[in-house]
């Protein structure tokens, strides 16, 4: 009874690993990171945790992907080597409002993957410190 009982299970667990295994490369080509630079951004705003609003595809060879400033926000990675920390400050006068921003990206820059979030404390503050990156309201 014993015996019947393990090849029941040692069925069960073939059966799921030949399933698994058939899944297996689907799965993978699905995730494979694209070729190029390319970035997916996204601003969540309030209690909104990162990644709960739609995010934007930046592609940077050539412009696109639906952001509306490809060209300058890719001239911009660019000149800092795809590090979103080393995008030079711009100077600007952000009232002092305390509605919070987090901004996230992840993707691929030079075959490097990218990954990263900040909490600005406004729009305009984030606008500051990361330029046409993050400006995917069209304006």
């Amino acid at each position: 009874m014993t015996h019947t009982s393990v090849k029941t299970v040692g069925a069960g667990l073939s059966a799921a690993l030949l399933l698994l295994a058939g899944a297996t490369p689907a799965a993978r080509a699905d995730t494979a990171p694209e070729p190029g630079n390319w970035l997916m951004l996204g601003v969540s705003h309030g209690d909104a945790p990162a990644g709960a609003e739609d995010g934007t595809l930046l592609r940077c060879d050539p412009p696109g992907g639906g952001h509306p400033h490809a060209e300058e926000a890719c001239a911009q990675l660019s000149a800092a080597d795809g590090r979103i920390t080393a995008l030079p400050a711009q100077d600007a006068l952000c009232p002092m409002i305390y509605a919070p921003v987090t901004a996230h990206a992840e993707g691929m820059w030079r075959d490097r993957p990218v990954t990263w979030k900040e909490t600005f404390p406004n729009a305009c503050a984030l606008r500051a410190r990361t330029g046409a990156l993050f400006a995917l309201d069209g304006t």
